[in-house]
């Protein structure tokens, strides 16, 4: 299989990229800081579907955004600031990018949304939340002895 001379460099080139933005990040992150920082409703949306997907084109992303349809462009500006933030990765094919997420979903659930839920509703308690379900019979008692068990055996 031979590559072409301009394939090799870019290949180099993006590999040396990825490495420096790595060790900058690492050289400017402050343990105090969160690396991870929440993403607008926008980016959220994107996300969901890129989680959705696992590796997609922008174009293969539209037809997810129909409520109010999003533009091609505004897509693809949303993932360059995914990717500039660490959420979203790329393979380049040429001129066309695959994106894919770096992030997991369940990274971020844990991180922000069950979080903010949490603090925004039910005072910053996990015992609120769950008295919340079983006294609006959102969850049965068998699915509460499910939940104590799992704890239990994390234990």
């Amino acid at each position: 299989m031979s590559f072409h001379k301009s394939t090799i460099w870019h290949v180099r080139l993006q590999t040396i990229r990825i490495v420096l933005t790595l060790l900058w990040q690492r050289r400017c992150w402050n343990k105090s800081d969160d690396p991870m920082e929440k993403l607008t409703a926008k980016e959220e949306e994107v996300m969901q579907v890129l989680w959705k997907l696992e590796r997609a084109y922008v174009k293969d992303m539209l037809p997810y955004f129909d409520n109010p349809p999003l533009h091609y462009n505004t897509v693809s500006t949303i993932i360059r600031n995914l990717e500039e933030k660490g959420y979203v990765g790329h393979r380049a094919y040429g001129n066309t990018h695959e994106y894919y997420a770096i992030i997991e979903k369940e990274d971020y659930q844990n991180r922000f949304v069950l979080k903010r839920v949490v603090a925004d509703y039910f005072d910053n308690s996990y015992k609120n939340l769950v008295s919340y379900f079983a006294q609006n019979e959102k969850i049965s008692a068998d699915e509460l002895r499910e939940i104590l068990a799992m704890i239990d055996k994390q234990k």
